[in-house]
């Protein structure tokens, strides 16, 4: 199901900033609520960026990810009777988008799946790495390119600030396992950045 279109068409910043203020209003929102399309269009056009990136993080390919913002827009629109009107509306949506990520690795049983965890065991090296060294897209391409079920530890307890407590109960693991997951996350990280400089 497309939503707008069939080309995510990301904004510059400025105008993304200018455009998301009057699209998540409380006025614009309860145009969407009542089905005004226009609305929802400008309200797609204020988030599809940022939570495009959110998808990003979780699925590590951009058809994945475009695939994750169309499933939570529209989980989104759906369920805008939902939102209270208190905190941040776009706080709102990211736990949305968040969880439809996780619920789709969730189906794909990305994070049972051990043989990536049993490679990863042996790379944690006890030596400090030059993180410094290391632009901020390059470190995403590498927490993209991590196992799913790394990547998705990583990025919910580092990224989002879930506890592994959490986590654990999102996706159906021990708090014991996330710790394991984002250990062991790190040390994959810890190792790539290694190699590379």
């Amino acid at each position: 199901m497309q939503l707008f279109g069939n080309k995510l068409h990301l904004k510059t910043r400025e105008n993304e900033s200018r455009q998301s203020g009057n699209a998540l209003s409380p006025q614009a929102i309860e145009k969407c609520r009542s089905g005004d399309r226009r609305a929802q269009k400008a309200l797609f056009d204020a988030l599809a960026g940022k939570m495009f990136a959110v998808c990003l993080r979780y699925m590590g390919d951009r058809e994945a990810a475009a695939d994750i913002l169309q499933d939570g827009f529209v989980t989104l629109f759906t369920k805008l009777d939902s939102y209270s009107g208190e905190g941040s509306f776009e706080g709102w949506a990211r736990k949305i988008f968040v969880n439809t990520a996780l619920m789709s690795l969730r189906r794909h049983d990305v994070l049972r799946q051990t043989e990536d965890v049993e490679a990863a065991r042996y790379l944690a090296g006890s030596e400090a790495t030059p993180i410094q060294k290391i632009g901020y897209q390059e470190l995403n391409r590498m927490i993209a390119a991590l196992p799913p079920g790394f990547r998705t530890v990583f990025n919910m307890y580092v990224v989002e600030g879930y506890s592994h407590k959490e986590i654990g109960e999102y996706l159906g693991i021990s708090e014991a396992t996330s710790r394991s997951q984002l250990q062991r996350a790190r040390a994959l990280l810890q190792s790539k950045i290694k190699d590379k400089f």
